[in-house]
């Protein structure tokens, strides 16, 4: 009589973890886990499969794939899916928790800057396996608080608006453009700052600048007095149409480029004359050192001269609103630090997929900037804004319209 050949515990386990074993192994697994689904969803419907009951709460409706990593290697599920409900296996749902953190962990990952294809080498080398598609589907998990922080209604005045750009590379129809993200900041009239909008457009037109202000509008924007911004035609124009308020040009950007109309052995002679005058102790005084400067630059630098003289009025607007404002109100530094925070973590991105991808990663760090203005230290004080509050005259779309307000 042939011996039988016995195996000790040990060498079955060795067996089945070697190579030739492996497919076994794995083969019995995914039998076990899909008779145990089967028997899940039998409980859920009331009735075998195939069986007529009375009892039935509902059918099979097919089945879905989803793929398991086990130590055993990948296993392709076959989870049964139901009419009325949902089901999801009981043996996965340690996985789904993970899962979930890995979620948070991924989203979190690309708001702090960190690239798609950064975030799937990470996530590999913790022995898990998601593709930057899906890294990319994780993060637009985002885009739910993104759009409610750009449609949420905007509640009370905002005296002071300042508007700023900031060209980022975009994949538009196979080719990459330089696309424009807008950011509106504003005071509201309990002294606070607030970001009141984000947008991405081809550039900078006019028409691109009318809808983005007129969405504002729309969503609540009233009461604005004085918006600042860059020297750009088509936003002053679409202000002058759809807020109908005085514009101020931004001190900061105008001496920078009046500076690149000057050789560098003029620009400290040239600097020298033209800061005094955002930092004179009035109206009127600004004015006295404008004239004077403009006196000074007529021959070495006419060029020069001719645009202070063109931009005096929009230079100097900032000097009819409380004093206590003046610093605030002559630039749009106010935005420069969130811009820099935004372009060092678009930096690291490099070239977006795509609008919404930009705009995704730009709202994302704007929210937790806006969160802590509105829980931090009043940007201008309420005494200083109970002037403007008391009256305001407002044109919008060419329809103007008197407000008084109680202060």
């Amino acid at each position: 009589m042939a011996e039988t050949k016995r195996m000790t515990a040990d060498q079955v386990v060795s067996y089945l973890l070697e190579e030739e074993g492996v497919d076994f192994l794995r083969e019995s697994l995914t039998w076990v886990v899909q008779q145990l689904m089967e028997v899940e969803v039998s409980e859920l419907v009331g009735a075998e499969r195939g069986e007529r009951s009375e009892e039935r709460l509902t059918h099979r409706n097919g089945y879905r794939p989803r793929r398991w990593d086990t130590r055993a290697g990948e296993i392709e599920l076959a989870i049964p899916k139901i009419r009325r409900g949902s089901y999801f296996p009981s043996f996965l749902e340690p996985r789904r928790r993970s899962e979930k953190a890995l979620v948070a962990v991924v989203q979190q990952a690309y708001v702090c800057g960190v690239s798609t294809r950064k975030v799937d080498q990470l996530v590999e080398s913790l022995g898990l396996r998601v593709s930057r598609s899906e890294v990319s589907r994780i993060c637009a998990g985002l885009d739910e608080q993104v759009e409610a922080f750009r449609s949420r209604p905007l509640e009370g005045r905002y005296p002071y608006l300042w508007l700023d750009a900031k060209v980022e590379k975009v994949r538009d129809g196979g080719r990459v453009v330089r696309k424009c993200l807008v950011i509106a900041h504003g005071v509201h009239e309990s002294g606070r700052r607030e970001v009141l909008g984000l947008d991405c457009g081809e550039c900078e037109t006019e028409a691109f600048w009318r809808e983005f202000l007129r969405g504002l509008v729309k969503r609540g924007l009233t009461g604005c007095q004085l918006v600042v911004s860059d020297a750009h035609e088509g936003l002053k124009n679409a202000i002058a149409q759809v807020l109908g308020c005085p514009w101020q040009r931004c001190t900061v950007h105008f001496l920078r480029e009046s500076l690149g109309h000057a050789r560098r052995e003029q620009q400290p002679m040239l600097a020298a004359l033209i800061r005094p005058i955002f930092n004179a102790d009035s109206g009127e005084q600004a004015r006295e050192l404008l004239g004077s400067a403009l006196a000074a630059l007529e021959r070495p630098l006419p060029k020069v001269a001719a645009l202070l003289e063109r931009a005096e009025d929009d230079l100097l607007a900032f000097y009819a609103f409380p004093a206590d404002h003046w610093r605030k109100l002559r630039s749009t530094n106010p935005l420069e630090r969130l811009n820099r925070e935004i372009g060092r973590r678009t930096d690291v991105v490099g070239i977006f997929p795509d609008d919404a991808s930009l705009i995704r990663l730009a709202t994302s760090l704007v929210i937790e900037q806006n969160d802590e203005w509105l829980v931090g230290r009043r940007y201008v004080s309420l005494d200083s804004l109970v002037p403007l509050l008391e009256e305001r005259h407002e044109v919008r779309d060419g329809e103007e319209v008197l407000e008084l307000t109680a202060a």
